[in-house]
């Protein structure tokens, strides 16, 4: 069967260090499926710097509007040349999209880093994403609002630069056959369509849904080939799956994400946090 297409990556990037980290794995799979990577920079807007509640006389709003203006067009003009070094580093044309060819270009965003994966991630085949930061609490409200408002697959990037070129080459799937599990199948199709290998990792299935055999039977009807590799559920499953991973020599982890509610698992320390606490390879999540 003809395959899918990754046509568009999302990136967001702001002043946290993150982008080289990002534009990496984006850059990686641009170049395996000839895609394009739509650079995101966000910036407040000059109100959600104000303090709240508080009553700022019209001079200092003034200043505070000037020096948040000024600081902004610093960071962009830093990121923006940081961007363009990183494409040249990576092999990517810096240009509109062109077919045949990897890409990547840059938009501004007026607003919270939130709104701009919620505005552009719904317009794209795949959002990166930083691995969040747990000592510092930076990136968990991305991080969630890429998987619950976008309606896309997330791809979470663990914290290095050194990207393997054949990433994704050997997909691994979560498959208990849920409803979020069968939404990353059907979203990220085409990473698995793409893969050179695919293993089905399982610790058993929801009673009154598709088996892994079943699971293995569709993707064999899509043109895929597929093994099943089974494992016992006990302790934290979401653990069990990145160990898994790396006995079989997968790259990549395709899964449903947060069966219970994102408060919850992270409260309680579920399969989902986990994974996006402890991975070291990229994980693509689903909703």
């Amino acid at each position: 069967m003809k395959q899918s297409a990754l046509h568009t990556i999302m990136m967001p990037v702001r002043g946290d260090g993150q982008g080289p980290v990002l534009f990496a794995h984006a850059a990686a799979l641009a170049k395996r499926f000839n895609a394009h990577v739509r650079v995101v920079h966000c910036h407040p807007k000059v109100e959600d710097m104000m303090p709240y509640g508080v009553v700022i006389p019209t001079f200092l709003r003034k200043q505070l509007a000037e020096a948040t203006a000024k600081r902004d067009d610093y960071e962009e003009a830093y990121l923006r040349d940081k961007f363009v070094a990183d494409a040249a580093h990576h092999g990517i044309s810096v240009e509109p999209r062109a077919a045949g060819k990897p890409t990547a270009a840059w938009r501004e965003y007026e607003g919270k880093q939130v709104e701009a994966v919620r505005h552009y991630g719904r317009i794209a085949d795949l959002i990166c994403v930083s691995k969040p930061n747990e000592e510092e609490n930076l990136g968990f409200n991305t991080l969630k609002s890429a998987l619950f408002t976008s309606g896309r697959p997330v791809m979470i990037c663990p914290k290095t630069d050194q990207v393997q070129p054949d990433i994704g080459k050997h997909v691994a799937i979560g498959w208990n056959g849920s409803l979020e599990a069968s939404r990353a199948v059907a979203l990220a199709m085409p990473l698995i369509e793409g893969a050179d290998e695919v293993t089905i990792l399982t610790a058993g299935h929801i009673d009154h849904t598709a088996t892994p055999e079943e699971f293995c039977h569709y993707l064999s009807q899509r043109g895929i080939s597929s093994k099943i590799n089974a494992f016992e559920r006990k302790g934290n499953v979401g653990r069990s799956l990145l160990a898994k991973c790396g006995e079989v020599g997968a790259n990549m982890l395709i899964m449903g994400a947060y069966h219970e509610s994102y408060e919850r698992e992270s409260l309680l320390g579920g399969n989902s946090a986990t994974i996006v606490n402890e991975t070291t390879m990229p994980v693509v999540m689903v909703h």
